[in-house]
């Protein structure tokens, strides 16, 4: 084995040039398919670390909820929501009044989230996961409270992305006619959490009184131990079902089948970035396949020596084979190290560019499978040309010059 690794190594010695391009044909693919899988972790872990903050939270709708897809049909009353409080094993149950509504500030007007919520309620919601900005170290104002009157809370997109003009403590929006104070900002959320940044908080009695929003939207429930939580969900929905005389009007969803959906989304992605990025390993395997073809017919004199010296065809086949494995081999290794760095390069783009923090997670068992796969890639690659070294006729390829 030693003299066929010397073999091996002399002869990629005297084609750099050839070697050099095979090894980062499968660079490329490796590195491609290691960056994707490894953002795609990253992206799940941030995730799945946010739902798991309310772990202890059930988001009860009106209609089918699905990650990534929601459906509403109709609205929650108060009996519904006392329904729910009477339930064992619910520590708090909030409702929220949301309507789209359009929002007025300097001549500018979107329509946008108007969230109505009891100020007492919205730690029982988010506990310590909302902050205002004051905390980050800038003078945002203050929580909403129960006694405010045509005030609002805003969330970090209201205030310095979707108008023109940054909003601040004290300046007035104006929500369907009606002037607003605003309070106080929240701190950016982004990733699960991302709706909080584009809303507007006001208190239910506003909500009911001036914008005559008396519909509960959504319910969250804080249960007091986690374990419980699908049986509570499952409690939620038959009572509230019962309330309607309606089947499957009611959706409660837990962060436990919340993080179980998110895991199938992400799986199917992975599979999906992992096809796209394995066009560029199919690629380098024809290059691999191109590059032994080539090199069989410039060694057809040479093959015809170390036959006619009592060389067999298996010794023939593995020098080949062992060549285009040892190639790919290195192009694993390198694409590997490219993988890391192009993950982590791209993770730093995505927080720099919008301020979303993605780790890229890089698992070992992902670096020994891209190496593995580029072994396996180089010798399949390498199989065609190995097999037509190994079957020329001896007499013939000593002739060839």
């Amino acid at each position: 084995m030693k003299d066929a690794f010397l073999f091996v190594y002399r002869n990629m010695k005297e084609r750099r040039a050839r070697s050099a391009l095979t090894v980062l044909g499968i660079t490329v693919g490796i590195g491609a398919v290691i960056a994707l899988i490894s953002l795609g972790y990253g992206m799940q872990a941030a995730i799945t670390e946010q739902l798991i903050e309310m772990a202890d939270v059930i988001m009860v709708t009106p209609g089918a909820q699905e990650l990534g897809s929601f459906g509403s049909y109709g609205s929650f009353t108060d009996r519904d929501l006392e329904a729910v409080k009477r339930i064992g094993g619910v520590k708090d149950a909030v409702a929220m009044r949301s309507a789209m509504e359009d929002v007025e500030y300097r001549g500018e007007t979107f329509r946008l989230t108007i969230t109505g919520i009891n100020p007492q309620d919205i730690a029982a919601v988010f506990g310590e996961t909302i902050k205002r900005e004051a905390e980050a170290g800038m003078a945002a104002g203050r929580d909403l409270r129960e006694n405010d009157k045509k005030a609002c809370e805003i969330g970090y997109s209201i205030a310095y992305e979707y108008f023109k003009q940054d909003m601040s403590v004290n300046d007035r929006l104006t929500i369907n006619s009606t002037k607003f104070r605003v309070v106080g900002v929240l701190e950016k959320q982004g990733g699960f959490r991302a709706g909080v940044d584009s809303a507007i908080y006001i208190t239910t009695r506003d909500s009911i009184s001036i914008l005559d929003n008396q519909d509960i939207s959504e319910i969250f429930v804080r249960v007091r131990h986690i374990e419980d939580a699908e049986k509570i969900a499952a409690e939620i929905e038959k009572r509230i079902d019962d309330n309607h005389k309606l089947d499957d009007f009611t959706s409660a969803m837990t962060m436990g089948s919340a993080i179980e959906q998110l895991e199938s989304v992400f799986g199917i992605l992975q599979v999906v970035l992992i096809a796209l990025s394995s066009i560029s390993l199919l690629v380098a395997a024809m290059g691999i396949m191109n590059t032994m073809l080539m090199s069989v017919m410039e060694r057809t004199h040479e093959i015809g020596v170390m036959k006619a010296i009592g060389a067999k065809n298996r010794n023939i086949l593995t020098l080949f084979l062992l060549e285009a494995g040892v190639v790919s081999a290195v192009g694993g290794v390198c694409g590997c190290i490219l993988g890391i760095l192009a993950a982590r390069a791209i993770s730093f783009g995505i927080q720099t560019a919008f301020d979303v923090e993605i780790v890229a997670i890089v698992k070992p068992e992902v670096l020994l499978g891209g190496i593995a796969v580029a072994v396996l890639v180089g010798i399949l690659s390498g199989l065609y040309p190995a097999r037509k070294a190994a079957k020329m006729s001896p007499v013939e390829a000593v002739k060839y010059a």
